[in-house]
């Protein structure tokens, strides 16, 4: 059952736009992904059809969109080990395990960090993230590694996140990459939008993309790979894969970004690295209450420094 609908007959073309993107536009409130899922699930129809995220709007169509009741999503805390490198009444940082998911979704609506979070803080997280993001003021990928900072409250959750929007916060992540990187140093600074046509996947794109810009200097030279440190200078969603990926040196084990390469590499070295290799190694920012500059850094985990002693130069 709905709660309510809304109906729109479009008065000109957008011969250059998708349906999706389309509504994405009318609701900025919704994701882009949650209106996809409301287009497979016939909630948002086209003339009185079933239609696809791809659909071109014409001059004509009647757009009808239902609005579903909402579904409880209140994830349940459990008992899961966490590595806390700081806490206290406002917040906590941690160094997040390669292998855990952030917050649940579909697929993955249980083992968490979230999951965790609810269990350590007993409801003390901040809910502007919604039920099924207590806290969690950014994200790092399943596979990827180290410092992720939570908000206990509303308050520090907003200062946080305004701290992320203006650039302010220090990261800096270290990424094992393939190949030899030729420069000891320098900066990549490639617009980044979704892939046009794998929407999991992010990609270089001048014309589409938001800005993205990425230091980077080398740490140590491996076998047929480069261990290089990486500044963050903004935040897009996979910034350091899709910008190595461009520089033609993709992060080691990824699989999204760079098999062929990866596939040469274990060629090489016999060496096949079980996540993508990188690892979020500082982070810094203003703590919201005390005003003071807060630094941490989080020590590599295992797989990482198994990798670093594979691909290692032979002395």
């Amino acid at each position: 059952m709905a709660t309510r609908s809304e109906t729109v007959t479009l008065d000109r073309s957008f011969p250059c736009e998708r349906l999706d993107a389309w509504l994405r536009r009318q609701y900025p409130a919704m994701s882009r992904g949650a209106i996809q899922r409301l287009i497979e699930e016939g909630h948002i129809t086209v003339n009185g059809a079933k239609t696809k995220p791809t659909h071109t709007p014409r001059v004509g169509d009647v757009i009808r969109v239902e609005w579903p009741e909402p579904k409880a999503a209140i994830a349940q805390p459990e008992d899961i080990p966490l590595d806390i490198l700081f806490e206290d009444e406002a917040l906590l940082v941690l160094n997040k395990p390669p292998g855990l998911v952030v917050h649940p979704a579909a697929g993955n609506e249980e083992h968490t960090l979230v999951n965790a979070l609810l269990h350590h803080c007993e409801g003390q997280l901040s809910g502007i993230g919604g039920v099924a993001r207590p806290g969690i003021v950014h994200r790092l990928d399943k596979d990827t590694s180290g410092c992720l900072v939570v908000a206990k409250n509303d308050e520090t959750h907003l200062a946080l996140s305004n701290q992320f929007a203006g650039r302010n916060v220090h990261k800096v992540y270290h990424a094992i990459v393939c190949g030899e990187v030729a420069r000891e140093q320098g900066e990549i600074r490639a617009a980044i939008a979704r892939h046009v046509s794998h929407r999991k996947r992010m990609a270089v794109d001048d014309d589409r993309g938001r800005e993205a810009h990425t230091s980077f200097r080398v740490l140590e030279r491996l076998n047929s790979a480069t261990l290089v440190e990486a500044l963050l200078h903004t935040g897009r969603t996979h910034q350091i894969r899709v910008h190595f990926q461009y520089l033609k040196h993709p992060l080691v084990g990824d699989d999204t970004y760079g098999q062929r390469q990866n596939r040469r590499l274990t060629e090489l070295t016999r060496y096949t690295a079980p996540r993508q290799m990188l690892h979020a190694y500082e982070l810094g920012f203003i703590h919201p209450r005390s005003g003071k500059k807060l630094e941490f850094a989080a020590p590599v985990p295992a797989d990482f420094a198994d990798a670093l002693r594979a691909l290692r130069l032979a002395s």
